[in-house]
């Protein structure tokens, strides 16, 4: 069994910024891909940004140059830094581990809400 752990989100005035921590543990063999998406109310899930194994990256239009996703190897851990955060950004980010086998693992979520 995998377990992923997100942990750094809160409440910000609009401008601010955070850093996303995701931690995966348990029966990892090769993690292809880990990324951050997110849920805001009344609204589907969405991809703001992965990381992909050579370190290559993807993002959301919408946080390019605003969030850098990173990825410690070593640690299985996954990292999102959100600067010039807008209240739109306000959301439920769920932090997901794809392995090798095509299975994937997510995390519970953690809370950010941007204030205006």
């Amino acid at each position: 069994q995998v377990q992923v752990v997100e942990s750094g989100g809160g409440l910000v005035q609009a401008g601010g910024s955070l850093r996303l921590s995701c931690a995966a543990s348990g029966r990892i063999f090769s993690i292809d891909y880990m990324g951050w998406y997110r849920q805001a109310p009344g609204k589907q899930r969405e991809l703001v940004a992965v990381v992909r194994s050579g370190e290559r990256t993807n993002y959301a239009d919408s946080v390019k140059g605003r969030f850098t996703i990173s990825r410690d190897n070593a640690k299985n851990t996954v990292y999102l830094q959100m600067n010039s955060l807008k209240p739109e950004d306000t959301a439920v980010y769920y932090c997901a581990v794809y392995l090798e086998n095509n299975k994937d693992y997510w995390g519970q979520g953690t809370q950010v809400t941007v204030s205006s």
